[in-house]
């Protein structure tokens, strides 16, 4: 029997991708994850996530642990802001994960749960997936799985590390830190003018937070950009006061 965890990483930030990460490991191997001292990722330091990824992938390579990484990107969280949100957007990318771990039976899948009712989530989900309920599976969404299942801790820590890896890249290629990428953050708020301007908004920029909406009304000319429309066109999209994309 498979164990299966599934988390995201990034749903809040004004910069970068919204990672959602799922992986795979026999039960009997479970007690390793404890070992090593895998939980939450917020409860890690940087580093020692780096070591526990590194350790996971060996592991990988040595007894057949799998895992799926789905990158979503500013584009794409914006395009689905527009249509059906956010968590409709982590339901296909958790069916997204789950289909790219390969197995299509004998696995215990655990979600991390972004919705109110853990049930309807795991539903959601479940319609994502080719052929599902597959032989010998079962699949249940918790809040906070994060922290209660050392399997969805490892998912939890492979989405926070992809997703600094893309950070990362960004301050690479605009030559300044752009800290976590949460609005909170003094460095992503210091890097806003390399990526914001009157030329148009970065790609990895999420173009419909009221973050970037802000910047741009306070800081340049015409109406605020909007993905797939041209500039000219007022669009009123959200609510400047509207903490969940602030």
């Amino acid at each position: 029997m498979w164990e299966v965890g599934v988390d995201e990483a990034g749903r809040g930030p004004v910069l970068g991708p919204l990672v959602v990460a799922a992986c795979a490991i026999p039960r009997e191997d479970i007690p390793l994850l404890k070992a090593i001292g895998v939980k939450d990722s917020k409860y890690l330091s940087s580093k020692r996530r780096k070591e526990i990824e590194t350790w996971f992938n060996e592991q990988a390579e040595e007894r057949g642990w799998k895992k799926s990484l789905i990158n979503c990107t500013p584009k794409r969280i914006d395009m689905a802001l527009m249509a059906d949100g956010l968590n409709w957007l982590e339901v296909r990318a958790f069916g997204e994960a789950l289909t790219g771990l390969e197995l299509r039976e004998a696995v215990n899948i655990t979600n991390d749960a972004c919705d109110v009712n853990e049930q309807r989530f795991t539903q959601r989900i479940s319609k994502q997936l080719p052929t599902w309920p597959w032989r010998e599976s079962e699949m249940q969404s918790f809040h906070k799985a994060d922290e209660r299942f050392p399997i969805v801790s490892m998912a939890s820590i492979l989405a926070k590390e992809e997703r600094d890896r893309c950070v990362a890249e960004l301050a690479v290629k605009i030559g300044q830190s752009v800290g976590s990428g949460y609005p909170s953050d003094p460095n992503t708020k210091n890097a806003l003018h390399l990526l914001i301007s009157n030329e148009g908004i970065h790609e990895d920029v999420r173009w419909g937070w009221a973050t970037a909406t802000r910047y741009w009304s306070n800081n340049c000319e015409g109406d605020v950009p909007v993905r797939g429309t041209p500039r000219t066109v007022q669009h009123s999209l959200f609510d400047e006061d509207d903490a969940s994309i602030s």
